[in-house]
C-alpha cells in the first residue's frame, strides 16, 4: 500500500520527535549516574571508562549489522565531532562540575542550545523561525530558574565557570560538525566511530582508570558503565537519527528538556523535594521546548469525500467509452 507523501512526512517526524525523547530522558538520567560515579573517579578517568563502555557496544552492534566503515565524505564531521564532543566536552564538564555547584553548572552549560542556533544559522544556512527563538528564550528563562534554585554558597570558581563554559562550545562545535556527516553516513556509523575517536583523545587518563577502578565501589563503576551503554551509546544514536531529520537549532532547543527530568529524577531517585522555584523553572523548561518544536497552524485544502471520488472517476471512465466522432460517424440530428 502506498502512503501519500505528507503521511510518509508525519510518520517521520513522529520517529524523529520519540527518538529525541529517549536521548533527552537518558542524558537526564546520566547526571544522577555522574553524581555516583564522580565520587569514586576523576574527571579523565570517568570520561574514558565511559567512552570506552560505549564503543565496545557500540562496537558489536555495528559488526552484528554489518555497518561498515562511513564514506570519506563523512569522517571531517566524525573526527571533529569526536573531539569536541565524545572528547573534550565529557572531560571538560566532569572537570567543571566538580568546581562549582549544579546549579551553577547547569546555568552556564544551557547556552549550549543558544550556541548551537547560532552556529547552525551561520554554517549550516538553520532557518530560525520565530517561535523556535520564542521557545528557546522561555527555556532558557526556566533553566536558570532552576540553576538558581539548585546553586548553593560558596561553591562556585571562576576556573569551574570557564571550564562549563569551554564544554558548552565544545557541545555546541560538536553537533553542528556532526549534521553534515549524517546526510553521508548512518546514525550508527557517525555514533561508532566518534564515540572511539573521543575515546582515543581520552587515552593519556588510562593509568588514573585503571588506579581508581581497582579502588572505586562496584555501585560507581557499574554507574560508569551504564553511563557508556545507555546515555551514551544509546542516546547518542538515537540524538544522531533525529538531527539527520531536523534542524541542529531544533534539536538543541530540545534538550532544554533535561534540566526539568533531572529535578524530577532527582526527586524520585535521591529523595531531593524541588522547590517552588525549581518547579516553576521546570514547567518554563518543557513550555519552552513545546514552542520551540510546534509548527504554525496551515489550514489544509478540504479533501473531497470518497463517495464524489468514486462518482467522478466513473464519470471519466464513461466519457473514455464514448467513441470519438469520425469520418464515417455521423454527429447531432440529420436533417432532409
Amino acid at each position: 500500500m502506498m502512503h501519500s507523501p505528507r503521511r510518509t512526512e508525519r510518520r517521520t517526524e513522529l520517529l524523529a520527535a520519540g527518538a529525541a525523547t529517549v536521548t533527552v530522558v537518558l542524558w537526564a538520567s546520566a547526571f544522577v549516574s555522574i553524581r555516583s560515579a564522580g565520587d569514586a573517579y576523576s574527571p579523565g578517568a570517568l570520561a574514558l571508562g565511559r567512552l570506552a563502555s560505549g564503543a565496545l557496544v557500540l562496537g558489536v552492534i555495528c559488526a552484528v549489522r554489518r555497518a561498515g566503515w562511513p564514506p570519506r565524505a563523512a569522517w571531517r564531521g566524525i573526527a571533529v565531532s569526536g573531539v569536541l564532543w565524545f572528547g573534550f566536552y565529557m572531560v571538560v564538564l566532569n572537570w567543571g562540575e566538580q568546581q562549582v555547584d549544579a546549579g551553577t553548572a547547569a546555568l552556564v552549560v544551557n547556552i549550549g542550545p543558544i550556541l548551537i542556533a547560532l552556529l547552525g544559522a551561520r554554517l549550516l544556512g538553520d532557518v530560525m523561525p520565530p517561535r523556535l527563538l520564542a521557545g528557546m528564550a522561555v527555556s532558557f528563562a526556566g533553566a536558570v530558574a532552576v540553576g538558581l534554585s539548585m546553586s548553593g554558597e560558596g561553591g562556585s570558581s571562576v576556573l569551574g565557570v570557564v571550564l562549563c563554559l569551554l564544554a558548552a562550545f565544545g557541545y555546541a562545535g560538536g553537533v553542528v560538525a556532526q549534521k553534515p556527516a549524517l546526510s553521508r553516513a548512518t546514525a550508527l556509523q557517525v555514533t561508532t566511530f566518534g564515540c572511539a575517536i573521543g575515546t582515543v583523545v581520552c587515552l593519556p587518563f588510562a593509568g588514573q582508570l585503571v588506579h581508581e577502578a581497582a579502588d572505586a565501589p562496584v555501585s560507581a563503576t557499574l554507574n560508569m558503565v551504564y553511563l557508556g551503554v545507555f546515555p551514551t551509546a544509546l542516546a547518542f544514536t538515537t540524538w544522531a537519527y533525529a538531527l539527520a531529520r531536523t534542524t541542529a537549532s531544533r534539536m538543541g532547543a530540545t534538550t532544554y528538556a533535561v534540566p526539568a527530568l533531572v529535578v524530577l529524577m532527582s526527586w524520585l531517585a535521591l529523595g531531593e523535594v524541588p522547590g517552588l522555584l525549581t518547579l516553576a523553572g521546570g514547567a518554563l523548561c518543557l513550555a519552552g521546548v513545546a514552542v520551540s518544536r510546534s509548527r504554525p497552524h496551515t489550514p489544509r485544502t478540504p479533501r473531497t469525500p470518497p463517495a464524489q471520488e468514486a462518482d467522478a472517476a466513473r464519470e471519466v471512465e464513461a466519457r473514455e467509452d464514448v467513441p470519438e466522432p469520425g469520418p464515417d460517424r455521423e454527429v447531432g440530428p440529420r436533417t432532409g
